[in-house]
């Protein structure tokens, strides 16, 4: 116990620059207030209410995309488009996701029109995403990673950062030091920089030095795309990112437009079908999207999912989504779920004694190798640093001692292929869910079905789009229109806000929320850990100093009994649980 109360000591005394509870996004909401109870009562309702805080992303961007610092994004992409420039995506955790989701959907474009990808080859590799732990950190928190900004600093100089590329340094709380860390990396190299946040720019200035230098910085053009606290307190995964996938999304398809416009004669653009937006316009079809999601035959669906997975989760059972073109996005929520709820994270194939994932992602399609790189539409990009490399960046010791093991052997270790897999199969319950997005071609969803469908207890199929015959146990459907888009856009944003949802309000029915408070979270990282201790303080009424300090015990017991192999909660939820043990004994 003395360990713990010591590190929570040096915690309160050397960290305050990762206290943020003055910031909006990590506020509670007051929509969702009374999210758990009535989550219990009345599941459709509960979705309502997520996306009623959903419904705030279209009036702030619509500021957002009058703005010039949007039209000046555009021009940097095109300019660098023509210039033979580079453009870079950097992030942590849901931005890092967002960033490589950016590159993917790029780099598809170009390898589905292979005959205009033919007149101009080099345009494919034009974006490279720089994500805080590399490649691997798609599947599995890297833990630290993004509280350095010499690590963001050394993973964008490795990725080749030049003058007159552009790097859009992503974060959704504005204060990410790995983040910050590319931004002056960039703005080093000559890059072009764009700083994109979803906080108050005046309340970062005011009570966050290291966003405020960046702000302060002219040479850095900022993009403000505050929508207020989240849904679920803290959970930046969800309006945050959603408002950065579109803004940032609609900014490099128009530019990619442009560049087209300019250098494809009329026929081919004819043929591509491809049409020119304004900002206005993406609004416009977001809200409209937004609409058809909250629609009531979908809200009945996505509450009719929720059940689904819920019964199969208290049944200690598995599901098991397969996907085609859209795996990035489904690996994505899939993924968060695990830092955010605290739940087990994918296992590797050479693991059999850690718990595992409730949820797993495959492509139905290919071994786990090809997988990987039709997922991203490139090779892997694990990373390779040896002990000297975290000597160089003045590491914590325990990396310097063990360097973590990121590379692209440890991602394949992920198998995410049509291999066959027991361990999703012989729990108490499992379900295959087939999930068939607008523009995925062919049978798939049925020939999935087909396939792996008799190896599991249940079999659904999720639609999103247009609706579709599958022969499943369970058959969802999200009718909504999906408007031509380069980069599919409209497609990423309708799985996303679908997913996001459902997964979330699973979880509030498994009982990972308090309210609108996510008490069932891993405090991986300095954030988390200053979250971890507000959130206890929050629901104890103790003072967030003695939060901390019980935060780091129940971290150190956490630890302990996961060693000896026993289930375990979330330390925030521990420490919660105990703190109000003690006041009721007294």
């Amino acid at each position: 116990m003395s360990d713990a109360v010591e590190r929570a000591g040096k915690f309160l005394s050397e960290e305050r620059a990762f206290r943020l509870g003055n910031l909006l996004t990590e506020s509670f909401h007051p929509k969702t207030l009374e999210l758990s109870r009535v989550a219990r009562n009345d599941i459709g309702k509960a979705i309502r209410m997520l996306q009623s805080v959903d419904d705030e992303i279209g009036p702030a961007m619509q500021k957002v995309f009058a703005e010039d610092v949007f039209a000046e994004l555009v021009a940097a992409f095109v300019g660098a488009m023509k210039e033979d420039k580079r453009i870079y995506f950097t992030g942590c955790g849901s931005t890092g996701r967002l960033s490589i989701l950016l590159e993917a959907a790029w780099r598809r474009f170009w390898r589905e029109h292979g005959d205009i990808s033919a007149k101009m080859p080099e345009m494919e590799g034009r974006t490279i995403s720089v994500m805080a732990g590399g490649d691997f950190a798609l599947i599995k928190a890297v833990e630290g990673f993004e509280d350095f900004p010499d690590f963001g600093r050394y993973q964008l100089r490795q990725a080749g950062v030049q003058a007159g590329d552009v790097v859009v340094a992503i974060t959704e709380g504005g204060e990410t030091p790995f983040v910050i860390g590319t931004a002056w990396e960039g703005l080093d190299a000559g890059a072009e920089v764009f700083f994109v946040y979803n906080n108050p720019t005046d309340t970062l200035r005011k009570h966050v030095q290291r966003s405020r230098e960046v702000i302060e910085e002219l040479r850095i053009r900022k993009l403000d795309l505050t929508t207020g606290p989240m849904a679920i307190t803290g959970s930046t995964r969800m309006q945050a990112t959603t408002a950065e996938l579109l803004v940032v999304g609609a900014a490099l398809e128009t530019a990619l437009i442009r560049f087209l416009e300019e250098h494809l004669p009329e026929p081919d653009m004819a043929k591509l079908g491809l049409q020119a937006r304004s900002g206005d316009d993406y609004n416009r079809l977001f809200v409209n999207l937004l609409s058809e999601v909250c629609r009531p035959a979908a809200v009945d669906a996505m509450a009719r999912v929720t059940e689904f997975e819920e019964n199969i989760y208290r049944r200690g059972g598995l599901v098991t989504y397969m996907t085609d073109w859209a795996l990035l996005d489904v690996l994505t929520d899939t993924t968060e779920r695990s830092p955010t709820f605290m739940l087990p994270p994918f296992r590797r194939n050479d693991d059999s004694l850690s718990p595992r994932s409730w949820a797993f992602v495959k492509d139905p399609l290919r071994a786990t190798q090809i997988a990987w790189r039709e997922m991203l539409q490139r090779e892997p990009r694990g990373l390779n640093w040896e002990r000297e490399v975290y000597e160089q960046l003045d590491a914590p010791a325990a990396l310097k001692e063990t360097p973590l093991r990121l590379d692209n052997t440890e991602i394949y270790k992920f198998q995410i292929g049509d291999e066959p897999d027991d361990s999703r199969t012989d729990a108490p319950d499992s379900a295959l869910v087939v999930i068939d997005v607008g523009s995925q071609t062919g049978d798939f969803a049925s020939s999935a079905l087909k396939r792996f469908g008799g190896e599991y207890k249940k079999t659904a199929a999720m639609t999103i789009g247009s609706a579709g015959e599958h022969d499943a146990d369970d058959v969802f459907e999200f009718r909504c229109e999906l408007p031509n888009s380069p980069l599919r856009l409209w497609d990423h944003l309708a799985v996303k806000l679908i997913l996001n949802t459902i997964s979330t309000a699973t979880m509030v029915r498994m009982d990972r929320v308090i309210g609108n408070a996510m008490v069932w979270l891993s405090p991986s990282n300095k954030k988390l850990i200053d979250r971890g201790s507000r959130l206890i303080s929050q629901q104890t009424e103790c003072s967030y100093e003695q939060a901390c300090i019980e935060l780091h015990i129940a971290i150190e017991q956490v630890q302990s009994h996961r060693e000896q192999g026993q289930d375990v909660p979330s330390p925030v939820a521990l420490a919660i649980e105990r703190i109000k043990t003690n006041h009721n004994k007294y």
